[in-house]
C-alpha cells in the first residue's frame, strides 16, 4: 500500500493546425485533477481499531490511558486559557481545540534528546515536553518572554513569526548531524505557514544536507479565514516530493496514527535518511485566535461534521469497548482536570499586571528617537483614559 498518491493530470494533444484557446473550458481541462489521498489511520472516528501494513503500533492499556489523559488535560488547560482571555486576564490566546491528537501523538513519539521547534499553538507538545502550562500563559499575559529555558526541555520558545522556526530547526538539525549526534529535530507549523518562503527554503536545505528533521504540518483547514484550497493545487504532503524527500498524510484526529507515523519519521531521521514531511489532516474547531470570529467565514455544519471525528471521543470509545478503562478512571481524570483548571486560573490571576510602558524598553541598547516619540504618544494615549491609565 503506497502512502503517496499522484494527482492525475489530463493532457490534450494539439495538431499543428489546431488553434490555441484560452477559454475557461480549456484551462479547466489542463488543470490537475486531484484524487483524495490516503490517510494513515489506526483508529476510526467510530473508535474501531484498524491496522496498516507500514505504520502500525502496539500499545498497552496503560499507554492508551496515558494518551487519553494527555489529550483531556491539554483540552482542559486550553479551555481555561480561552476563558481567562475572555475575562481580560490574557491579551490573546490561540486555541488548539480539535488538534489534541496531532500534538499528543507526535509529542509522545519524541525522545528526551530530540529537539522541538514549535509555533504558538503547540500547547499539547509543550505538555509532552514537561513545560509548565502556566509558563505558556505568562507570555500571552505580557509578563515574560516565554517563561521557560528551551534547553531544559529541548522545547524552543514559541515562535509568532510564521514559518521562521522551520529554518531554525533545519539549522539545528544540520548542526547535530555534524556533531554525530543520534537525535532528531521536529518543526511544527500550520497549513498557512506552508506557503511561507522560509518553510520552502528549509525544505531545500534539509534535503540537500540530509538533515535529521521532521516537518510536522498541522493542516487544520483554515489559515485564519483562508481555506486550504486557496493556497495549494495539491495536497500539502505532496510538496515534499519536489524537494526530494517523503511526504505522508496522517489522520490528525487519530492519536495512534500520529504517534506511529511520527515515530517512524523520527527513526528515519536518526538513521541518517534525511527529512520527512508529515501532514496531519485535522480541523481547528475554535477560532484562529481569540481575536478571530470564524462564524464570518465558515459554516456551522462544517464544524459539526468534524466534531463527529473528535480525537478524544474516538479514543474513549475504543477504551470503553476494549475494557481498557473503567468508570473510576474517567471519574478520577475528571477530578484531575478540574484541579488543573483551578490551578491555572489561580496562578494566572496571581501574575503581575503587565507594565504597559515596558514594551519600549530594550528595543535599542542606547535608545532611539523614534522609540522615544512612540513612547510619549502611547503614554499620552494611556493618560487619556479615566483614572490616568487604561485598565
Amino acid at each position: 500500500m503506497t502512502v503517496e498518491s499522484t494527482a492525475a493530470r489530463k493532457t490534450t494533444r494539439r495538431s499543428s493546425g489546431t488553434k490555441r484557446t484560452t477559454s475557461a473550458t480549456a484551462k479547466k481541462a489542463q488543470a490537475p485533477q486531484q484524487t483524495e489521498p490516503e490517510l494513515i489511520q489506526l483508529l476510526t472516528p467510530e473508535g474501531e481499531r484498524v491496522h496498516h501494513p507500514e505504520y502500525d503500533i502496539d500499545l498497552s492499556a496503560e499507554e492508551l490511558r496515558g494518551l487519553y489523559r494527555d489529550m483531556v488535560l491539554t483540552r482542559r488547560f486550553d479551555a481555561e486559557a480561552t476563558a481567562l482571555q475572555r475575562q481580560g486576564e490574557l491579551g490573546l490566546w490561540a486555541s488548539l481545540l480539535g488538534q489534541e491528537a496531532a500534538q499528543i501523538g507526535s509529542g509522545r513519539a519524541l525522545r528526551d534528546d530530540d529537539y522541538v521547534f514549535p509555533t504558538y499553538r503547540e500547547h499539547g507538545v509543550a505538555w509532552c515536553r514537561g513545560v509548565d502550562p502556566t509558563n505558556l500563559l505568562g507570555m500571552f499575559r505580557g509578563v515574560n518572554n516565554g517563561g521557560w529555558d528551551p534547553n531544559s526541555n529541548n522545547f524552543h520558545l514559541y515562535t509568532i513569526v510564521l514559518g521562521s522556526q522551520t529554518l531554525h530547526a533545519t539549522g539545528y538539525a544540520m548542526g547535530i548531524a555534524k556533531d554525530g549526534a543520534d537525535s532528531a529535530v521536529i518543526a511544527y507549523f500550520g497549513d498557512g505557514a506552508s506557503s511561507q518562503g522560509d518553510v520552502n527554503e528549509s525544505f531545500v536545505f534539509s534535503s540537500v544536507y540530509n538533515a535529521p528533521v521532521v516537518f510536522f504540518c498541522q493542516n487544520n483547514q483554515w489559515a485564519i479565514s483562508e481555506p486550504t484550497e486557496k493556497q495549494t493545487r495539491v495536497p500539502l504532503y505532496q510538496r515534499a516530493r519536489g524537494f526530494g524527500f517523503p511526504g505522508i498524510r496522517v489522520d490528525g484526529n487519530d492519536v495512534l496514527a500520529c504517534l506511529a507515523v511520527t515515530r517512524s519519521a523520527l527513526e528515519r531521521a536518526r538513521r541518517g535518511e534525511g527529512p520527512t514531511l508529515i501532514e496531519a489532516f485535522t480541523y481547528r474547531m475554535a477560532a484562529h485566535t481569540t481575536s478571530d470570529d470564524p462564524t464570518r467565514y465558515r459554516r456551522d455544519t462544517e464544524r459539526e461534521a468534524w466534531e463527529a471525528k473528535d480525537p478524544i471521543l474516538r479514543l474513549r470509545t475504543y477504551l470503553e469497548k476494549e475494557g481498557h478503562a473503567d468508570a473510576a478512571f474517567f471519574e478520577a481524570l475528571e477530578t484531575e482536570s478540574e484541579e488543573l483548571g483551578k490551578h491555572v486560573r489561580e496562578v494566572v490571576r496571581a501574575m503581575p499586571v503587565p507594565d504597559h510602558m515596558a514594551m519600549f524598553d530594550n528595543v535599542y541598547a542606547d535608545g532611539h528617537a523614534l522609540v522615544d516619540e512612540e513612547r510619549a504618544q502611547f503614554a499620552a494615549y494611556q493618560a487619556s483614559f479615566e483614572g490616568g491609565e487604561a485598565e
